[in-house]
């Protein structure tokens, strides 16, 4: 299978993971055109679950080194598999009120203050509960923290003066709420993954544990199944707009529920990659590089989707300062080792 075997390779992976994580959101937004983003949503997992066996019986088959997919799949203990399902879980639900998140207030401000708060927090949870002690010097790691919490106020507050009327305030409100509860959740799932592997050693792994390839697999899989509690929920009682149905899932075209498979192969091929990163460069940095995704969702909603068109000066003042303090402590994240 697959291995890092550099530092700087999983650096230059865990970027990519960053750009993949920041952009997935893109194809809800195209879908979202045509396409109610709970039934988006059903696409997205199904991407997942596909590009999870794909990857597997690829990256995570070939070659000499490490354990090959299959035969890793036999080997895991209950441990070790429950603990990526309850990360699977507790990402889908902190997952599908990021969407809800993104369809009310938009890309620009829902992905930096859910993904921002679960880095915060994320980097907490994975730097002490994640079992390994290669984790990186931690004045720096936090130290970089706390400039992206300032970058998150600056975003907040950029985001409260967003919106012209009475129903873009209001959405924009609720949005928030759910980017915050999103995120809180979010923080907590990279640790439950990270417990299922040998982060010391991908190559040969300790009886019972994952490779970064089956972990993913497992991960997609209690992502899979809770959807069918976690969604069906959500499209009885959403968050806006009326109920949907299955029946009008059914009817949707192939093109639409293909963009909607596309986002979920773009989120799972930066997910993997981190996985992967994390033997060398750590949980706590390849999740905390990963999660710098918000700039680059940011970027998308702010260049690209224009949501912050008609705003005034100020808006883009702290939106400029958001960006360099959260590019600043990417930086001190990424020099931790």
């Amino acid at each position: 299978m697959f291995i890092v075997n550099s530092y700087t390779l999983a650096i230059v992976l865990c970027v990519v993971t960053m750009l993949c994580w920041g952009s997935w959101g893109n194809t809800q937004k195209l879908a979202g055109k045509t396409w109610r983003y709970e039934l988006f949503y059903w696409d997205y997992v199904i991407g997942i679950l596909v590009f999870s066996l794909l990857i597997g019986f690829t990256l995570g088959s070939f070659g000499e080194k490490g354990v090959p997919f299959l035969e890793n799949i036999k080997q895991v203990a209950p441990a070790a598999f429950g603990s990526a399902i309850i990360g699977g879980i507790v990402f889908n639900l902190s997952n599908i009120l990021l969407s809800a998140s993104i369809s009310l207030a938009g890309l620009a401000v829902a992905f930096p203050l859910g993904v921002g708060l679960a880095l915060v927090l994320g980097v907490f949870n994975t730097y002490f509960f994640s079992g390994s002690d290669n984790q990186g010097n931690p004045v720096l790691i936090f130290c970089g923290v706390a400039l992206i919490v300032i970058a998150l106020i600056l975003n907040g507050i950029a985001s409260g003066k967003k919106g012209s009327d009475d129903t873009n305030r209001a959405n924009n409100k609720k949005g928030v709420i759910l980017a915050v509860v999103s995120g809180i959740l979010m923080s907590t799932f990279y640790a439950f993954v990270a417990r299922a592997m040998d982060l010391d050693n991908f190559e040969s792994p300790a009886a019972g544990k994952a490779t970064p390839y089956v972990v993913f697999f497992i991960f997609a899989l209690g992502i899979f199944m809770s959807n069918f509690v976690f969604n069906t929920i959500v499209m009885k009682k959403p968050f806006a707009g009326d109920p949907v149905s299955y029946d009008t899932y059914f009817k949707g075209k192939m093109s639409t529920h293909l963009v909607g498979v596309l986002g979920g192969f773009v989120w799972g091929l930066g997910t993997v990659l981190s996985y992967v990163a994390s033997g060398k460069a750590g949980a706590s940095i390849s999740y905390a590089l990963g999660q710098g995704a918000p700039m680059i969702s940011a970027f998308w909603g702010l260049f690209i989707w224009k949501e912050f068109k008609g705003s005034n000066k100020s808006v883009y003042a702290l939106l400029t300062l958001m960006f360099v303090f959260f590019i600043v402590g990417l930086g001190m994240i990424v020099a931790a080792r």
